[in-house]
């Protein structure tokens, strides 16, 4: 599956390398990685700081659909926020990899971690937590405490982790964020908010002989895309789309 577009109100693809040591935070460093990113993608033309050493790279917002790259003392991050297909994402993401351990001078052997993340944005206005009942149910243990009569559901974040391998280095994790707060449910005024469903593929330390990092990203990314195909369009995103219509 290319796209994941239809199975949300936004959704969009982040990838961060995690560093050991401090990445190079120098005038001449940071504008030359960054212009090299922008020979790639000339509409990335929005450049500014924010506190704390984070240089960001952008597109317009205003579109909806729009690139973006960071550098933060050890971190560097890429996302693409509404994607016309995965593949236009990733190859973002292999740009940036490819460029950082020239431009940076980031090892092989100094990677802290590497991920993928898949995001989904659902805009919902309601208790997002009670519609995570609906939508996916509960675990069997607590479906009888949540019938009480005049119960609440006011917390409900269900989230697993699963490790790839006997080191415990490829770790997937699938979470879903509802934003609905306590006053929210006490005053039954609930503003319109998005409710986020995200799944991550991470791998830790560093590379291995003969891997890069593109390749690295590239084995996360067909985690994701194999667990999302396989189970979490259906299992997660098609039930909580449904739901919401229904509502």
């Amino acid at each position: 599956m290319s796209g994941y577009s239809t199975f949300s109100d936004d959704h969009y693809i982040n990838m961060q390398l995690h560093t050991e040591m401090d990445l190079p935070q120098s005038r001449e460093t940071v504008l030359h990685f960054f212009e090299q990113i922008q020979k790639r993608y000339p509409v990335m033309r929005n450049f500014y700081s924010r506190e704390r050493g984070e240089f960001v790279l952008e597109e317009d917002k205003e579109r909806g659909d729009y690139r973006w790259t960071t550098i933060e003392t050890r971190r560097v991050s890429s996302g693409v926020v509404n994607p016309a297909t995965a593949e236009e994402a990733l190859e973002q993401h292999r740009t940036v990899l490819d460029i950082a351990p020239y431009a940076l001078s980031v090892s092989p052997i100094e990677c802290e971690s590497l991920n993928i993340m898949f995001a989904f944005d659902y805009t919902y206005r309601g208790n997002h937590n009670q519609l995570l009942v609906d939508a996916l149910g509960m675990t069997p243990a607590f479906d009888r405490i949540c019938e009480l009569p005049g119960v609440a559901v006011v917390n409900n974040e269900p989230s697993i982790q699963l490790a790839l391998d006997e080191d415990c280095r490829v770790v997937c994790r699938l979470s879903v964020e509802p934003r609905t707060t306590l006053f929210s449910v006490r005053s039954g005024d609930y503003p319109e908010e998005q409710l986020s469903v995200y799944f991550t593929a991470r791998r830790y330390g560093g590379l291995d002989p003969g891997e890069t990092y593109v390749s690295a990203m590239d084995h996360l990314a067909d985690v994701c895309r194999d667990m999302l195909d396989n189970y979490v369009i259906d299992q997660v995103l098609r039930p909580l789309q449904q739901t919401i219509a229904l509502k």
